[in-house]
């Protein structure tokens, strides 16, 4: 793979992340560097290691795990959407805790969910050459730095944006359908693919 193409797979695997940050930046509504942060950081390390456990996994292990990996991302982004929808609709004043994407918790399924596909781009690097540690670095230092980007760039946008957003509707209830709507298509290309 030349330079062009690892930038432009990093970017086709950083999508669902720089969606789900949006979401995110919605519902948190105000800049807040900490969390921010260490989620686009977590995105990009989870979006970088996928490859690289694909890649070392590429015996028996990781040809089961590439059948029921979108099921995995399906269900933790189902649970995680169910979860916003349903607390859309609860009264703010009860005592439980609405989703909250500041918490790490929250964000280490969020990173695992959306990054899950990305165990197969690591199997097709083994099938592709990618014989050492060495010469993988570059496309993993580059799918890791972008899906970075591309989170704090959707936080942002989704600060910035989710005012108007949350004036028509609720954020929770507009996040947990984007989480689902990801999950869905997650396992419906996955599905199709076969």
């Amino acid at each position: 793979m030349n330079t062009l193409d690892i930038l432009f797979l990093a970017v086709a695997l950083a999508m669902d992340c720089f969606t789900v940050s949006i979401v995110s930046g919605v519902i948190m509504k105000r800049w807040t560097a900490g969390p921010m942060l260490r989620m686009s950081l977590l995105f990009g390390l989870f979006q970088a290691l996928m490859p690289l456990a694909g890649w070392l996994g590429i015996s028996f292990f990781s040809t089961y795990l590439a059948s029921v990996d979108h099921w995995i991302a399906f269900a933790l982004l189902a649970f995680i959407g169910g979860k916003m929808v349903k607390e859309s609709f609860e009264d703010e004043d009860e005592e439980h805790p609405h989703f909250n994407p500041s918490r790490l918790r929250t964000q280490l399924m969020l990173s695992i969910a959306t990054s899950i596909d990305a165990l197969a781009v690591g199997i097709s690097f083994a099938c592709l050459g990618y014989e050492s540690l060495s010469s993988l670095a570059f496309p993993l230092i580059v799918i890791g730095l972008v899906s970075v980007i591309f989170a704090i760039v959707g936080n942002l946008l989704g600060i910035r944006f989710g005012k108007a957003i949350a004036r028509r509707l609720r954020p929770e209830l507009f996040g947990g359908i984007v989480l689902l709507f990801i999950g869905v298509k997650i396992l419906l290309t996955h599905l199709f693919e076969l």
